[in-house]
């Protein structure tokens, strides 16, 4: 019986690392989403941006700021070196529920310069355990609307969101805002929203050389 029982747990822990190895390396097919590509930051450390482009980034996302008082301090760096190695490459304003929109738009807009080359700008939006805030929806789509308007006013186009799913069930953005969609969904296409979505990041397990630890791996929709 403990002969079973060894050999039971011994098969489930090899089952459980093919799991994660397989998990650490799967991507979406390139035949399906020819685009493919990374959201970095600070939280990510030095990046090799030579390497991640002949890993077959095709693009980069890059934090610039969170709510209005922090500054991602390796955002400079990444912005310079997305563009060295010939990627394509935009900021991301991660949104906060505790500050003003008309604040983060002022920190984004300190953070990122004017660039012509770079992808259109995107706001996150996620709960941030350390903001209990919870405005009602009217509200939040008006301070929402603001950030929006300043943000693409900076850049010059028209900012993504990239909303997670607890964050659109409770404030339906996809039916409150008209703009593109990034959705979030390890493994399995989203279907949270009530559009569709034009980008999804389809894992944020995956290693990659040039990087360390797990990062975000963006694909655009076909």
């Amino acid at each position: 019986m403990l002969v079973r029982i060894g050999l039971g747990l011994a098969l489930m822990a090899a089952l459980a690392l093919a799991l994660f190895l397989y998990a650490r390396n799967w991507a979406p097919n390139r035949e399906d989403y020819p685009v493919q590509g990374l959201s970095v930051s600070s939280d990510n450390g030095p990046v090799d941006w030579g390497t991640l482009a002949a890993q077959g980034a095709d693009f980069a996302y890059i934090r610039a700021a969170k709510g209005a008082d922090w500054r991602d301090p390796d955002f400079a760096a990444n912005w310079r070196g997305a563009r060295t190695a010939g990627m394509r490459y935009g900021a991301m304003l991660e949104f906060s529920l505790c500050r003003l929109a008309s604040d983060q738009a002022t920190r984004f807009m300190t953070t990122v310069p004017r660039d012509n080359a770079a992808l259109p700008p995107v706001i996150r939006l996620a709960f941030d355990p350390a903001c209990t805030a919870r405005p009602g929806r009217d509200l939040l789509l008006s301070e929402l609307n603001t950030l929006v308007n300043l943000v693409e006013g900076h850049a010059g186009k028209t900012v993504l969101l990239n909303v997670a799913e607890d964050f659109d069930k409770r404030y339906d953005i996809g039916s409150g805002i008209n703009r593109t969609l990034w959705l979030d969904g390890n493994f399995f296409p989203p279907d949270y929203a009530t559009r569709r979505w034009v980008m999804w990041t389809a894992s944020d397990m995956r290693h990659i050389d040039g990087i360390d630890g797990p990062v975000r791996w963006d694909v655009v929709a076909p």
